[in-house]
């Protein structure tokens, strides 16, 4: 076979990833449920790569530069033999943006066992810095930690594998050094720019933006952790309107882009997006075995409910869409997931959000060599208002229970962390249901207030007034709250309620809102006759209309969030004693 100097190009961004490493395991399509890793059986991919290792198929060159040079081969094509081709992760290609300073970002890839690989970084051709390492066996993968760099580019990132005398040289271009962020999630997480409120427009706003890259993840299902993507639905790009607004529910999430588009605002400076959410899941599916023991979680699923549409098998979802990034130097993640536990093991999600991001920080820092922070910021939404037609509280329980029963973050089991509060963003006319509301424009910017004062210390307001302290007047029928902050009050007679307890029996009264200052304000609870014993705000599925909560901040306009308080012995957040 004459390859000598053999090389394959493509000057356009790739819309198609590479394949997944060689395993044991088949895609399995169905175009309702992506795709799905089954055990024991060979993939087609795999396949291919043990016939014709040396003709790539598109989707693996895909953004790559490949040339090959080599003397007289030792013993034959090495590659046939070894049955593994050399090549970047799935998600190492042109267009991407890799971590800035002060962490260093991580090259990894798939190569022959004993090979050596130099990994460079050249901009206008000289040379940056140049790492070696070796192929490790049995994973056949190698990967190198780049030094510290400045934010900003291009540059571009060449791989050598040296075997014998036979040399193969990957390149990617126009790669550039910023802040990564990864967006998770579900149905929320997933809606497109296409889908959200004065969507032509946003679709437009991209020529600012173009140090803003996106990247999004396929839709995929494992039954065991993978190492690298089976599958990307959009390769690194450049933001334009056509893979900003893909389809209904495909890529590129709102919410990711609008933050990450907020930020670079702030920032100046490339931001590099990863969405990885697939709609209807309950976070069991995007949790690992590890944090799902930790909370007693029944390995054995649960019956099916309403609220979860697509895969809801334990840990599926991160074994396939989160654990093959793992290796990825990251700045920090956002959420915004919780719909589908409504009905799903809701009593444990005080306990399932908080071990999720405990383990995907671990899982992360350990991945990337400790590149990534062991307790990087992890931003979330508070979930919104739905129409529902009964009158129960699962929404307001799944609410308080991704503070892990605080009302509040950061607090002790959830640091670093912070949150957008959206349950005054409700959409009556959604034509995608209302439990999906097209306000994603505000979402993104509360939580890019968040990201900027947890993840960058800026010192700014990034979460709507809590009570601080409350005083209970018998004798006048009023109970009086005073908040951590400045509040503007709008005032609504039944989204405060009393707890009163009579006879061993409690029921939730309203407690209209009565005189208010700067940071205090009176509600009447002259309807309790009995001993009051808890309060609460906003504890219901669809508290307000849209942004006419009775709370908020007045210069950030920042809703307060919902909460309850106990003025008794009562454990926080058990509700069982109190509500009737």
């Amino acid at each position: 076979m004459a390859l000598d100097g053999w090389s394959l190009r493509h000057p356009r961004p790739p819309q198609v990833p590479p394949t997944a490493p060689p395993r044991r395991g088949v895609r399995v399509s169905s175009p309702a449920r992506g795709w799905r890793i089954l055990p024991n059986m060979v993939a087609p991919g795999f396949i291919v790569g043990l016939v014709l290792p040396l003709i790539l198929p598109a989707d693996t060159s895909a953004g790559w530069t490949l040339s090959h040079n080599r003397g007289e081969p030792e013993d034959g094509i090495c590659v046939l033999t070894q049955n593994v081709r050399f090549r970047f992760a799935s998600y190492i290609n042109n267009y991407m943006v890799l971590q800035k300073e002060p962490a260093g970002a991580v090259i990894w890839g798939y190569g022959i066992f004993g090979a050596t690989v130099t990994v460079t970084l050249c901009q206008d051709k000289e040379t940056i810095m140049e790492k070696v390492t070796s192929v490790k066996a049995h994973s056949n993968s190698w990967m190198v930690v780049l030094d510290p760099t400045k934010p900003g580019g291009p540059y571009e990132v060449m791989a050598q594998q040296t075997f014998g005398r036979t040399n193969f040289t990957l390149r990617v271009h126009d790669v550039l050094f910023g802040d990564v962020w990864l967006c998770s999630g579900q149905s929320n997480m997933q809606m497109t720019v296409s889908q959200i409120f004065n969507a032509t427009r946003e679709l437009s706003n991209t020529a600012a933006y173009q140090s803003v890259r996106i990247f999004s993840v396929s839709l995929t299902e494992a039954e065991q952790e993978l190492e690298d993507l089976a599958k990307v639905d959009l390769q690194w790009s450049k933001p334009t309107s056509e893979n900003l607004g893909h389809g209904v529910f495909k890529y590129m999430s709102a919410v990711c882009w609008l933050f990450g588009r907020n930020l670079y605002d702030t920032l100046h400076y490339p931001i590099g997006l990863i969405s990885s959410s697939w709609g209807g899941t309950p976070i069991e599916a995007w949790s690992s075995g590890r944090s799902l023991k930790t909370c007693g979680v029944p390995t054995r699923g649960f019956t099916q409910s309403d609220s979860v549409t697509g895969p809801s098998k334990n840990s599926v979802l991160w074994n396939a869409m989160i654990h093959p990034l793992h290796n990825m130097t990251l700045k920090g993640m956002i959420w915004y997931q919780g719909e589908s536990n409504i009905n799903v093991n809701r009593d444990l999600y005080n306990c399932t959000f908080p071990a999720l991001i405990e383990d995907w920080r671990q899982a992360f820092h350990r991945g990337s060599q400790g590149q990534t922070e062991r307790f990087f910021p992890f931003g979330f939404v508070q979930l919104s208002s739905y129409l529902s037609a009964t009158s129960d509280d699962k929404f307001p329980q799944i609410r308080w229970h991704q503070t892990a029963d605080f009302g509040y973050v950061p607090n002790v089991r959830m640091p670093n962390t912070f949150m957008a509060v959206a349950m005054d963003l409700c959409d009556r006319t959604s034509p995608y249901g209302s439990i999906h509301p097209r306000d994603k424009q505000t979402v993104a910017y509360r939580l890019h207030l968040g990201a900027r004062a947890v993840a960058y210390g800026e010192k700014l307001i990034f979460q709507g007034p809590l009570p601080e302290k409350m005083e209970l007047l018998a004798d006048r029928g009023l109970l009086n709250l005073t908040y951590s902050q400045q509040i503007q009050v709008k005032k609504q007679d039944k989204i405060f309620e009393i707890s009163c307890c009579s006879d061993r029996q409690c029921k939730w009264l309203p407690a209209p809102m009565g005189t208010f200052s700067a940071q205090t304000l009176a509600l009447n609870v002259s309807s309790c006759r009995g001993t009051p014993a808890a309060v609460r705000y906003a504890w219901t599925t669809w508290p307000c209309e849209y942004k006419r909560c009775p709370l908020y901040h007045p210069s950030s306009t920042l809703p307060a969030p919902p909460f309850i308080a106990f003025m008794t012995d009562q454990i926080p957040g058990d509700l069982s004693k109190l509500a009737k």
